[in-house]
């Protein structure tokens, strides 16, 4: 079984379908009218009726017509890979923002399909007002009504948008910086988000374990203290819609100020993982982060699951560390290299730091003290009216005392 089947099982499972059976069809040509040739669909037609499966899954992208194709001939429901992807959002989706999410991006790919999802198309029917005029068909009206609900999805996630953009400047003043951990479905961030704040998380060995974005304290090696957000994992083809309706969420990963890459140091397809991952980061605009495939500095690899790997592989991971200085090899699931990420984390924040030479009043001793907690006092010398600093301080927290002291 290869490791996209067994995802595709994965990816089943996770919304509790019981899986019966799983097989590879080898397509060299795909069919427009059913993707599939008309000895696979056969085949595969005798297994789904020996065993009386309801539920078929393509682990491919369906048109609409080859959707309602393969469901007349092999008389069961047949979901491709974007709509099994919304079933586990749906499923998942917990806070009023990411039900919003999940119910505009189902909305958007049902529209396209509402020649396979209806029977009754033919009929005509008399208006009822708002439900539409005299002569209006059922699909036209069933298209409009998505519409009008889709409209209305937008507009409420726009405002939920301004309301996390207003929650990002309220922590903008708290001198915390953000850490965002990001990675592959499955790939632990989780297991090392409760690892490094010490919390409980719903961490599981299932695909989509997290959906809604969670942020907690994080506690680093110097005493600095930052924000750790864990948000939803990517997938190789993650479907467009889904992409487009949680842009409002993902946008958190565009603002932090560290992105640790979470990657399955275990899996087979580790590499191709990290470009799926990759890629969707570049879609999100961190061109920065992300040039020609390559991590640049704003990003951090960390290599999870090494309690997985063998001797040699971990030798081999070890010695691939040591040539790519952003990689941390660790374990969230016993610890292993955790503290070596915390220390990553904390070089790449204090190597982002200036020096400055500030002047602050004697009389403002918070201020003094906020600027030894959060910086590196690197010379002072007071005068019988201020303390004249030359102070070492990261372009975070920079802005942040900007805003305390409005300094020019």
């Amino acid at each position: 079984m290869t490791a996209r089947l067994e995802e595709a099982v994965g990816l089943a499972r996770a919304i509790r379908l019981d899986v019966v059976g799983a097989e590879i069809a080898r397509i060299t040509r795909p069919r427009p009218s059913s993707l599939l040739g008309s000895g696979t669909l056969d085949t595969l037609g005798e297994l789904i009726k020996e065993n009386e499966v309801g539920v078929v899954i393509v682990d491919a992208p369906l048109s609409p017509v080859q959707q309602r194709n393969l469901e007349r001939h092999w008389q069961a429901k047949v979901i491709d890979r974007t709509g099994l992807i919304l079933e586990i959002f749906g499923a998942r989706a917990r806070t009023h923002e990411g039900r919003l999410q999940v119910e505009l991006a189902a909305l958007s790919y049902q529209r396209s399909r509402l020649v396979r999802s209806w029977t009754h198309l033919e009929r005509q029917r008399g208006g009822f007002g708002f439900l539409g005029g005299p002569g209006e068909s059922q699909l036209e009206i069933d298209r409009r009504l998505i519409g009008e609900r889709i409209a209305r999805l937008k507009r409420d996630l726009e405002a939920t948008k301004r309301t996390r953009a207003l929650q990002r400047e309220a922590r903008r003043r708290v001198p915390y910086p953000v850490v965002a951990l990001v990675g592959y479905t499955n790939a632990g961030k989780s297991t090392l988000f409760n690892r490094l704040t010490r919390s409980t998380v719903v961490a599981g060995d299932m695909l989509f374990a997290t959906l809604d974005p969670t942020m907690r304290r994080l506690d680093l090696p110097s005493g600095r203290q930052a924000i750790l957000s864990d948000t939803v994992g990517f997938i190789s083809e993650l479907p467009t819609h889904l992409v487009a309706a949680f842009r409002a969420t993902l946008e958190e990963v565009t603002e932090a100020d560290i992105v640790v890459h979470v990657r399955d140091a275990h899996h087979p397809d580790s590499e191709a993982q990290r470009d799926d991952v990759l890629n969707v980061l570049a879609e999100l605009g961190l061109d920065e982060q992300v040039e020609d495939g390559q991590v640049e500095d704003g990003l951090i690899e960390a290599m999870n699951k090494i309690d997985l790997l063998d001797p040699a592989a971990r030798v081999s991971l070890e010695a691939r560390k040591l040539r790519n200085a952003p990689s941390v090899a660790l374990s969230a699931a016993t610890g292993e290299g955790c503290h070596e990420l915390l220390e990553a984390i904390d070089r790449r924040l204090e190597a982002a730091a200036q020096i400055l030479r500030l002047d602050v009043p004697l009389t403002d001793g918070k201020t003094l003290a906020w600027i030894y907690r959060r910086g590196e006092v690197l010379g002072r010398r007071d005068d019988n009216e201020a303390a004249h600093l030359s102070v070492r301080l990261s372009e975070g927290d920079i802005a942040r005392l900007r805003h305390r002291q409005r300094l020019h």
